[in-house]
């Protein structure tokens, strides 16, 4: 057990450190959104009220979009990494070691995981001025959510990550797949407003029942102010079995890709 125990502790132990030594990462995982939410949800605010919601302003229904898309800009930065670490040698030395795949990619990913989960709790601390009032076990429920959700979006980065070159390609793929998988999380605009074809898109896009958990989570207190959305046990269900099954595709890709 030890054997297994040791890897994940070392390689989640160095994520630690080298995002004390990279701060520069706070700055993009933290600043982006929260520069998005105050520029867009304030641009927007004043001409779109989402629909189903009661009494929510745009700056408030914007608000878990952003800090959702906290995870996913922490978790893209933990695993570029990855990347690096393969030009630098890194992985290949972790690779030849006696340690079993899964440990290495559970290393990393609870790595990310980690320092999205407290970077998307630090950006809670501005929820008063969304206008979203969060109670002690509303808090305590979102930052559970946030976790699972962290660890899927970490383990969806690493999947991609393991079959990356370059972090040139590693961008083109977010560009292409995470980033749209955020706009049909219902960030941006509600589901129950949405196109026939975009509808289709959201609910079958994992994402958006984890940024549902999360408004669930947020509103536990007050649920009533928003409809129209899956319940609280259906999307933490899905966002639990979203994070179980990128985790099994991180480690099938590292099990795949020796060098």
């Amino acid at each position: 057990m030890m054997h297994w125990i040791l890897p994940v502790w070392g390689l989640w132990w160095r994520e630690m450190v080298r995002f004390v030594r990279q701060r520069s990462r706070l700055t993009g995982a933290l600043l982006q959104p929260l520069v998005f939410w105050l520029l867009l949800g304030g641009g927007l605010n004043a001409s779109f009220h989402p629909a189903g919601f009661t009494g929510v302003s745009y700056v408030e229904y914007f608000y878990p979009g952003s800090v959702v898309l906290v995870l996913l800009f922490t978790a893209i930065f933990a695993t570029i990494a990855t990347v690096e670490d393969r030009k630098s040698g890194f992985l290949q030395g972790v690779l030849v070691a006696p340690m079993a795949r899964s440990a290495i990619v559970l290393g990393q990913v609870l790595g990310s995981a980690t320092l999205a989960t407290v970077q998307g709790t630090l950006m809670l601390a501005l929820a008063p001025i969304g206008g979203i009032r969060v109670g002690l076990s509303a808090l305590v429920l979102t930052v559970l959510v946030l976790s699972v959700l962290a660890i899927a979006l970490s383990g969806l980065g690493l999947s991609i990550a393991w079959k990356m070159d370059s972090t040139q390609g590693f961008h083109a793929v977010m560009n292409i797949l995470l980033l749209p998988l955020w706009f049909l999380s219902g960030a941006v605009f509600p589901l129950n407003s949405a196109p026939l074809p975009i509808w289709l898109l959201m609910v079958l896009n994992p994402l958006m029942y984890g940024l549902t958990a999360v408004r669930r989570s947020l509103y536990w207190d007050d649920p009533m102010r928003i409809d129209g959305l899956p319940s609280f046990a259906i999307s933490f269900l899905v966002t639990l079995v979203f994070a179980g099954a990128t985790f099994l595709l991180a480690v099938r890709n590292a099990r795949r890709n020796l060098w």
